[in-house]
């Protein structure tokens, strides 16, 4: 619960800046690569999903910016079992806070941590759909880095980012199960110039 405050006043002291600089509100979604990975060199299969939610984009001099971004995100994983797929569905909402080195073109260098919160958490094989919420932890730790680029007179961009989960997602097990995953997006900032 502490935690969830602490993020919940990042978030109302980001808006009093955004009201106080040169700053952009925009909506953003997209495609998800992701995988789980168990150590060791082991992982599942690659998942598809999608991403969704709001950005802001917050000048902090010339060519730095800050990107706090409010995400929905669905990961997870899949495997084979039996000659069955099984699918591993985790769905979050993800926080980052990216910093940017923004450059004369349009295009910008990003990295930064992330926080994620975990929605639910299903395993899916053939029609069948069963809960595993809670063998999971509900709060993921990562960074993200990557790149984007924006169209300066429309405001419309494209943005790609590897998002590298730090902490265990496994509550229970002694399996260490970490959320790896590319995003390739598109976003728009309301107002750009």
């Amino acid at each position: 619960m502490k935690f969830y405050l602490i993020v919940l006043t990042s978030l109302v002291l980001m808006t009093g800046t955004v009201s106080a600089q040169h700053a952009n509100i925009g909506i953003k979604g997209g495609l998800n690569l992701y995988n789980l990975d168990l150590g060791a060199g082991n992982s599942f299969d690659t998942k598809a999903g999608i991403h969704l939610g709001l950005l802001g984009h917050i000048h902090l001099a010339n060519q730095f910016a800050l990107q706090p971004e409010i995400m929905y995100s669905g990961q997870g994983a899949k495997f084979m079992n039996g000659g069955v797929e099984t699918k591993i569905n985790l769905d979050y909402i993800n926080v980052p806070v990216l910093l940017q080195y923004m450059f004369d073109n349009g295009f910008r260098l990003q990295a930064g941590p992330q926080v994620g919160f975990l929605l639910g958490a299903k395993y899916k094989t053939n029609n069948n759909s069963v809960d595993f919420k809670d063998d999971y932890k509900s709060i993921d730790f990562g960074l993200g880095f990557g790149g984007s680029y924006v169209h300066t007179p429309s405001g419309f961009g494209v943005d790609a980012r590897y998002n590298l989960g730090l902490s265990n997602i496994n509550e229970n097990t002694n399996t260490t199960s970490k959320n790896r995953g590319f995003q390739l997006g598109v976003f728009y900032l309301l107002g750009h110039k």
